[in-house]
């Protein structure tokens, strides 16, 4: 005979067990652990590659995950635009300083956007990377949606496909076609043609011209060889001679120096038998003071030649 269950055993577990499961989901609630924000991203061009589950990185460190991908029509003005959702784990990014309020709008103000990138270049698949572009603009797009919009920028294949699209190609073609006939047509003309003749012309005329300097340096370099050679004999005899000529000036100025010593000597002799005031003594006192000035300017002479041996050639120096 087999035993009745007993219902207080098994209300009691079903009790514990929904108590466990409550203290559980508070537990979890009040740590924070696997909080979420929704945000929706609108993109203009292809997301193909772009999974639900794919990342959400800001600078390769996941943030989030793709939850959903859908496509908006507008009928007004026929853009197709996608829109992806995704979670944000805002407990992903530790967080420092005294500032408690969010800083989501000033971090996009700084430039912060949402922008598709290749996981593998293998596989194609895409994931939505957060990174700073401070100067792109905040591009919102006009949605029904009760979630924080994030904004986007294009990848930069698809801003150089819209660049190229911005292109006229057939007006890149008709400049293109018309620089060719304007190079075709200066090409076949009767100057470009000319042109050879011309080149060979100028060409031969700078052979003449060259043939004839080198006649006329041939000719004159023995010329120039011979004037130099004379001027460095002339030098050489100038250094030669000028010592010689500063010694005998050296030796006369000693001679007058000893006539000049005998000459003053005589003059105090001849002064004390004359009187101060009479004629003979002013005349002798103006020709001692010549005979000075002459002895200074001989001695003057002799130092500029000791200097300057070559300015019995040249002249001094300050004078030229």
């Amino acid at each position: 005979m087999s035993e009745k269950p007993q219902p207080v055993a098994i209300g009691a577990f079903i009790v514990g067990a929904l108590l466990i499961s409550i203290v559980t989901v508070i537990f979890i609630l009040g740590s924070g652990f696997g909080q979420r924000e929704k945000i929706v991203m609108v993109f203009n061009g292809s997301v193909k590659g772009l999974n639900i589950g794919a990342p959400v990185a800001i600078r390769g460190v996941q943030v989030g995950q793709v939850t959903a991908v859908k496509i908006i029509l507008n009928k007004d003005t026929l853009d197709i635009m996608m829109l992806v959702e995704a979670d944000f784990r805002p407990d992903a990014i530790q967080t420092v300083g005294a500032k408690q309020e969010d800083v989501t709008e000033e971090l996009i103000k700084r430039g912060l956007r949402a922008q598709l990138n290749t996981q593998s270049l293998l596989t194609g698949l895409l994931y939505v990377e957060m990174d700073f572009h401070p100067n792109s603009e905040v591009q919102l797009a006009d949605i029904d949606s009760p979630h924080f919009q994030f904004p986007t920028i294009p990848t930069d294949l698809e801003r150089l496909a819209m660049k190229l699209q911005e292109m006229d190609f057939s007006k890149l073609a008709e400049d293109l076609e018309s620089t060719i006939n304007g190079v075709n047509t200066f090409i076949t003309s009767e100057e470009f043609q000319a042109m050879p003749g011309s080149l060979k012309a100028t060409l031969d005329a700078v052979t003449t011209l060259s043939t004839q300097l080198q006649s006329q340096l041939a000719t004159s370099m023995p010329k120039v060889d011979r004037v130099l050679d004379g001027a460095a004999v002339t030098v050489a005899n100038a250094n030669t001679q000028l010592p010689l000529i500063a010694d005998g000036i050296t030796q006369n100025l000693d001679t007058l120096n000893q006539a000049i010593t005998a000459f003053e000597t005589a003059m105090e002799d001849i002064d004390s038998l004359v009187a101060p005031d009479s004629p003979t003594t002013y005349r002798m006192n103006e020709a001692l003071k010549e005979l000075a000035l002459a002895a200074r300017a001989m001695q003057q002479l002799a130092k500029t030649l000791e200097e300057q041996p070559e300015a019995l050639i040249r002249g001094r120096r300050g004078d030229n």
